[in-house]
């Protein structure tokens, strides 16, 4: 078995695209969540605020020849991605194109306004707003494949489409790739964009947050006055590499892949189970061979629902014991497919501070939720070794990741 370790990593995200960028944010207790004036269109839409990108750069190499295929979601894929090669000093370098390199990244579907544009054919009895990129943009695995085309990558792609579990099983799809011995390079992790579609799917459901007027307020995980979700948008991305070729180039190495696990509850494609989830995470315990005490910190998946805070929190503490534990989703709403590769990276850029952040409008823990150490309030400095990562998904799709911190330097 290979050892897997994590070179480099980037994202974007509605308060930042820098690691720097966002915890300044973060110190600030700043959210990213926004009314949507542009929603008010839709009058039966219950819930109006979201967690926008405003702004990305976009480089200039990224001309309308190479992005004519992309839409907004590969395009903050492929831009991620190509960060997240410059930090780990793999950009340009001929292991992309050797075949020793390959690609896991998902998203729960391709670009809304592509759906559209096939909508249009079927609403309106006509192919006009449709052109030859109308379904590349459109296809579940538009970025995973744009990565391919535009990085020159020869080896596996494992298009995850898994709706709020597809960046944290990218990101173990690709582990396992390393770990087994089929590939020696890894591009891992999952994007979203946002539309009044995405928010409607929850909003049937009766899942999403009206905190209209106060969208600072809002998601509010793990507290008693909780009153639903907010979606977002973003991208994230890990450089995941095999640890004997890291250290023979001299990489820098933020963190050890250690364990992962991932399972379905196999009962209802909505409701979450508690069982199950907590079988996920003794799944990844036992991958990674480590005891439920050795875990230092864990990022829940805390979406800020009903059951779905209730569910994830007993089972966390039945598995693991009274942990530290916090929801970055507080900050950037429920980025669906982007939220288990976000929640990863800064995750390990928490680890690498030693600062811990708080879940946000966390205010009275509801009793329902399980026994565990919240943060709120300030930052923790914790002397974290090894952190765990849960994400949970419609369909019962359950993921856990366990990472385990190595010196920049160590090799």
């Amino acid at each position: 078995m290979k050892r897997v370790v994590v070179t480099g990593m980037a994202g974007i995200t509605s308060l930042g695209e820098t690691a720097d960028a966002i915890f300044v944010q973060f110190d600030a207790a700043k959210s990213g969540i926004r009314y949507m004036p542009d929603w008010e269109v839709f009058a039966d839409l219950r819930c109006k605020i979201a967690g926008p990108v405003e702004h990305f750069d976009i480089p200039k190499h990224f001309n309308r020849k190479v992005t004519r295929g992309m839409g907004r979601v590969a395009l903050m894929s492929v831009i991620s991605a190509e960060k997240a090669l410059i930090d780990a000093d793999l950009l340009n370098d001929p292991i992309l194109q050797n075949g020793e390199t390959g690609v896991a990244f998902g998203s729960s579907a391709g670009s809304v306004e592509a759906v559209a544009e096939f909508g249009s054919m079927l609403n309106e009895n006509n192919m006009n707003k449709m052109n030859a990129t109308t379904y590349i943009r459109m296809m579940s695995h538009t970025s995973a494949v744009n990565m391919t085309v535009y990085f020159g990558l020869k080896g596996l792609t494992l298009p995850t489409s898994s709706a709020c579990t597809s960046g944290s099983m990218a990101i173990g799809q690709a582990y396992e790739a390393i770990k087994y011995g089929k590939q020696t390079v890894m591009l891992a992790g999952g994007a979203e964009e946002l539309s009044a579609a995405g928010c409607a799917v929850f909003d049937v459901l009766l899942a999403t947050s009206s905190m209209n007027e106060h969208p600072e307020k809002s998601p509010r995980p793990f507290d008693q006055n909780r009153d639903g979700l907010v979606i977002g948008e973003g991208a994230g991305c890990l450089i995941l590499e095999e640890y004997e070729h890291a250290k023979a180039r001299g990489a820098k190495i933020y963190a050890e892949i250690i364990g992962y696990g991932s399972n379905t509850d196999g009962q209802h494609v909505t409701r979450p189970d508690s069982e199950m989830m907590g079988r996920c995470m003794q799944l990844a315990l036992k991958d990674a061979q480590i005891s439920a005490e050795q875990v230092d910190y864990v990022s829940a998946h805390g979406t800020s629902t009903d059951q779905g805070d209730i569910a994830e929190t007993q089972a966390t503490a039945r598995i693991l014991g009274r942990k530290p534990i916090s929801s970055l989703k507080s900050y950037f709403g429920h980025t669906l497919g982007a939220c288990g590769a976000i929640e990863a990276w800064l995750s390990l850029e928490m680890m690498q501070r030693q600062r811990f952040i708080p879940t946000l409008n966390l205010e009275n823990i509801d009793s329902l939720c399980g026994d565990l150490d919240y943060i709120v309030g300030q930052a923790r400095t914790i002397n974290a070794e090894i952190l765990m990562s849960n994400n949970f998904a419609f369909g019962g799709i359950n993921t856990s990741i366990i990472f385990k911190k190595i010196d920049h330097k160590q090799g």
